[in-house]
Order: structure tokens, then C-alpha cells, then sequence
């Protein structure tokens, strides 16, 4: 069951989430908002699997909303304003519902979330993960996973014999998707697959040729996971 709440500051379109919410048996709709304030208040203490967010609002924006909350939040963005469509995917959002929406549209829009979140509840058995990138969810199988490097607000993710793929993500995000009996932290910047680490050297590993630091704080760390 994904539990889920909706923000919007127009009561109607509450109204019809909660009326939709109702026909889906995968959702468990706990509570509507019309303040991102309250809202927000209520996530800090009661976290939600998926959030209906309205884009267009006086106090604060929804994007500006999701920007502050926990981002592994599925959110489904509703909005009368098609321009924030392309900026919405961007924030990882797992669909874009146009005012007004029938229902039909809306239980598509639910279902790719179900879809989305049996992937990431099943990540230490299934052999791949998806990874939100130029505006589609891609498939990215561990096997293929040499090593994360962090760039600022991105992650590169490389790949054997594939073009890296670049995502908007945090490392500890990524972390969390990623089987520990498979992928170790070696770096603040760095995530190396175990099987792909040919040598260790000092304080380098080196994946496929490639020399990646190890801060000594993880050096512990990456002993463990080579010996276990």
C-alpha cells in the first residue's frame, strides 16, 4: 500500500484526488492540504510514499515545496500550467497530471508510481535499478556498474562498455538503492563496485583501469566489504 497526501490551494481539486483515491486500492490517501507550511509540518513527522502537489501556489511554489522535503518522495505534480512540465520531470516526478484530469489519466499516473515503488522496495532482489535521466526512467543493471562519482549536484554512473548516465541525485540516495553485498562507499564523491575493483593500492583503488581515492574514514569500510 502507498500511503500518500495531496497539496493544493484550491479545495475542489482536493475534492477529486480524494474522490479518485478512493477507487484505487494501492493508495492510502491520509490527509489533504491547502498550506505547504501545514503540509510540510505534517511530512517531518508522518513521511509519505507519494505526494499529489499542485505547482502553482500563493505562499510558496509546489517545486520549491518538494525542493525541501525528503527527495526519495515519489511526487505526482498537478498543475492547469503545461510550461512547468519539462522542470517537473527534472525534480524526478513520476508524472505531470494537466487540470483538469479525468480519471483514466490519473490512474495511469498512479500506476507508474506503484510501478516505480515495487522497484525501489525490491532493489536487493532485483538485478537492476531505474535511474531518472534525460526526462525517462532508465534501466541501469548492476552487473554494469563499474563505479558513482559525484559532481556537484549529479551523479555519473559508469558504465562497462556504455555511455555513463548522469542523474540528478544525491550520493546517499544513491547509496540507499544500491545492495551493500554489492557496492561499497569509498570516497564522499565515490561508490565502487566490489566485483569491478581489480587492486587496492594505499589509499586508491582501481576500477577498469581507473584510480579512485579512498578517504581514510572508509578505509575500514572497504576492507570489510573485500573480505566479507
Amino acid at each position: 500500500m502507498i500511503t500518500a497526501i495531496a497539496l493544493d490551494d484550491e479545495t475542489p481539486a482536493l475534492k477529486v484526488i480524494e474522490s479518485f483515491c478512493s477507487k484505487v486500492d494501492f493508495i492510502n490517501l491520509q490527509k489533504t492540504f491547502t498550506s505547504t507550511l501545514e503540509a510540510k509540518h505534517y511530512l517531518d513527522q508522518y513521511p509519505a510514499d507519494l505526494i499529489f502537489l499542485d505547482i502553482n501556489m500563493p505562499a510558496a511554489s509546489g517545486i520549491d515545496f518538494y525542493k525541501a522535503i525528503r527527495q526519495d518522495t515519489m511526487v505526482i505534480f498537478t498543475t492547469a500550467y503545461s510550461e512547468y512540465a519539462v522542470e517537473g520531470f527534472n525534480l524526478k516526478a513520476v508524472d505531470y497530471l494537466l487540470k483538469p484530469f479525468k480519471f483514466d489519466r490519473f490512474l495511469q499516473a498512479v500506476e507508474k508510481a506503484r510501478d516505480f515503488y515495487a522497484l525501489t522496495k525490491s532493489k536487493t532482489a532485483s538485478p537492476y535499478l531505474f535511474i531518472r535521466a534525460d526526462y525517462s526512467l532508465i534501466k541501469v543493471d548492476f552487473d554494469n556498474i563499474l563505479f558513482v562519482e559525484a559532481m556537484e549536484d549529479y551523479l555519473r554512473i559508469r558504465l562497462k562498455q556504455q555511455r555513463p548516465v548522469v542523474a540528478r541525485m544525491t550520493m546517499k540516495h544513491m547509496e540507499e538503492k544500491l545492495p551493500p553485498n554489492r557496492f561499497v562507499r569509498v570516497h564522499r564523491s565515490y561508490i565502487v563496485s566490489i566485483s569491478k575493483i581489480d587492486n587496492v593500492r594505499s589509499r586508491t583503488v582501481v576500477v577498469e583501469g581507473t584510480e579512485i581515492p579512498v578517504s581514510k574514514g572508509y578505509m575500514d569500510h572497504l576492507r570489510q566489504a573485500i573480505q566479507s
